[in-house]
């Protein structure tokens, strides 16, 4: 095992032959082998001693052993049931003096709704790239406590979710993250420092929570709004809303109430204007 408090790619490989741990495509494994690169996360993410944080997908612990040091607190989410039994013995081995701050929770992170502990003031994750955006969003939803998310994402979904009105990869996951933060890519990972080598580049994710628009709208509501606006981009708001609003004269009504043009396309919206549209509609099924 690693001397410094962090694991190297021959202890990943040794823990995982050991384990008998073969990354698997199903749950999106691929482990980070590069000290540098952990430590970048946990400096980038700007997390500090009086943050608990929540990491989804710690895998071997490289990213976790890293984190221990620098925060008060870390719950790591592990589905992989061989895994989330090993973690606290890897910490206990390699960083004994910060091993009672570890909190193992073995779970599907798509399903869990509450954590032990402290509410996380902070998400920082190596995410398995099948559950990535569905991670991020939920998490933003169902603990407000969380303030700051930094995670390493494929750089496709990374650029998707940092994309502004107009982008070509602006859309649903962007419009969405939008509503619970500010959203900024932070850096770009080599494929070279995960193990196997995935076929893609990575990508930091920065999310920074702020207030959602102001709408008498439901969140559910908005969201509803942005998934019809999305679910054919070609056409446009007048008729993409169509169904969702009850028919295009409802849809237009809305969308000029909300100062929009009825001609405008999706992705030149911008989340408020999404919220203002959902208010528009939400008024006039109340009248």
């Amino acid at each position: 095992m690693s001397t410094t408090g962090l694991l190297g790619a021959a202890q990943i490989r040794e823990l995982a032959a050991r384990l008998g741990i073969r990354p698997t495509k199903t749950w999106g494994q691929n482990f980070v082998i590069d000290g540098n690169t952990v430590e970048r996360i946990v400096r980038v993410s700007g997390i500090g001693a009086d943050d608990v944080v929540v990491e989804v997908g710690p895998g071997l612990g490289s990213l976790t052993l890293a984190l221990l040091p620098v925060a008060r607190h870390v719950t790591a989410v592990e589905v992989d049931p061989t895994l989330a039994a090993a973690l606290p013995e890897t910490v206990q081995t390699v960083a004994p003096a910060v091993a009672d701050r570890l909190t193992v929770v073995q779970a599907d992170a798509l399903r869990v709704t509450e954590l032990p502990g402290e509410a996380p003031t902070a998400l920082v994750a190596n995410l398995p790239y099948n559950v990535s955006v569905p991670v991020v969003l939920s998490f933003l939803e169902r603990f407000p406590s969380i303030e700051r998310i930094l995670v390493m994402v494929q750089l496709e979904v990374a650029e998707r979710l940092a994309a502004k009105p107009g982008s070509k990869v602006y859309g649903v996951p962007s419009v969405k993250a939008a509503w619970y933060a500010d959203v900024a890519l932070a850096g770009n990972v080599s494929r070279s420092v995960f193990w196997p080598v995935p076929n893609v580049d990575s990508g930091l994710v920065s999310l920074v929570r702020r207030t959602p628009p102001d709408t008498t709208a439901t969140r559910e509501d908005v969201f509803a709004c942005i998934d019809a606006a999305f679910a054919q981009r070609r056409k446009t708001l007048r008729a993409a809303l169509a169904s969702w609003a009850g028919s295009a004269a409802a849809a237009e009504a809305a969308l000029v109430a909300a100062g929009i043009d009825p001609r405008t396309r999706g992705e030149q919206l911008d989340v408020r204007q999404f919220a203002a549209i959902a208010d528009a509609v939400a008024t006039a099924r109340h009248d």
